[in-house]
């Protein structure tokens, strides 16, 4: 099943990120196949634990059924109140694969593929209140000019935004079709993929709040990592690669490290990929989503 579902980008390179100890506690924030997670598990002793989290229903028939294993049925946003429920406060490492699953892009009801005429959704969790129909009618131009500048990083993301606004005016803009033929005009000749590419990956953001969710992750790794714990991160957009990589070296999005009196910097993370580690020629051979992830990695730092 793992397979169809999704081909994990740099197994190894995750694993190894990882530094696995067979009695640990891990966790997977990002499920999904299950690829991951099967190779975590594979590492762990008898006494090892692993945590996963997803909020995709679908990825629920993924569940593995091994006595070590617990899968979270909720957003990582919820990582530090959802391992308590479960009785654990500490772990091991953490490891995010923020790509959507391939098994997302082929499902062609969820409207997150450009290759089917679906509804448009895109909600991972599906049930939100927002979906991508409703950023569609009801943003205004301005905002839909910022999301399809910042999160699809689109050069006529303005001419774009007015566009789908003076359209829906006549008729709303309800699937993947409509969508498409409302803004042929703005499409750049020769690069139709990578344009309805850019803006559905703006859509999906936007629908999923994936950065403010990244955000709230990613703070709440301080508490849960043990000193010397891993946090590993694949990310596969500017936006996102950036957010992380400034928080594994500063312990904030934005601004200078904070510094103690002597004029030390207090930071809770030691960066171990001084860049970010990229897929090698032999995996982008076969698995073209491995083109724009960066890893990144990080151990915490024990401050006590």
């Amino acid at each position: 099943m793992e397979n169809v579902y999704h081909v994990p980008v740099m197994l190894q390179e995750c694993m190894d990120a990882l530094a696995i100890k067979p009695n640990g506690v891990y966790v997977d924030v990002t499920f999904g196949g299950g690829g991951h997670s099967r190779e975590i598990l594979k590492r762990l002793g008898p006494d090892g634990k692993l945590f996963a989290f997803d909020q995709d229903p679908d990825a629920l028939e993924n569940v593995i059924d091994d006595s070590r294993f617990t899968l979270i049925h909720q957003n990582f946003r919820f990582l530090k109140n959802s391992l308590r429920l479960h009785g654990v406060r500490t772990v091991d490492g953490i490891l995010a694969d923020l790509g959507v699953s391939s098994h997302q892009f082929d499902a062609a009801d969820r409207g997150f593929s450009i290759r089917f005429d679906a509804d448009l959704d895109m909600r991972m969790d599906q049930v939100g209140d927002l979906d991508a129909k409703a950023v569609l009618a009801t943003y205004s131009e301005d905002d839909l000019h910022r999301i399809f500048g910042m999160y699809g990083e689109i050069m006529n993301a303005k001419s774009l935004a007015k566009t789908i606004v003076t359209a829906r005016l006549a008729q709303p803009i309800n699937t993947v079709a409509e969508l498409k033929e409302v803004i042929q005009r703005m499409v750049p000749k020769g690069k139709e993929h990578k344009y309805h590419a850019q803006v559905f990956q703006a859509l999906r953001i936007e629908v999923n709040r994936e950065l403010e969710a990244l955000q709230e992750f990613l703070l709440q790794t301080v508490e849960v990592l043990n000193p010397e714990g891993r946090l590993v991160v694949m990310s596969y957009h500017s936006l996102e690669d950036r957010l992380v990589k400034n928080f594994m070296a500063k312990g904030k999005f934005r601004g200078e490290v904070e510094k103690d009196f002597f004029g030390n910097e207090i930071k809770p993370f030691h960066v171990l990929s001084r860049k970010a580690v990229t897929a090698s020629p032999q995996e982008l051979a076969i698995n073209n989503r491995s083109r724009s992830a960066k890893l990144r990695i990080a151990e915490r730092l024990d401050l006590s």
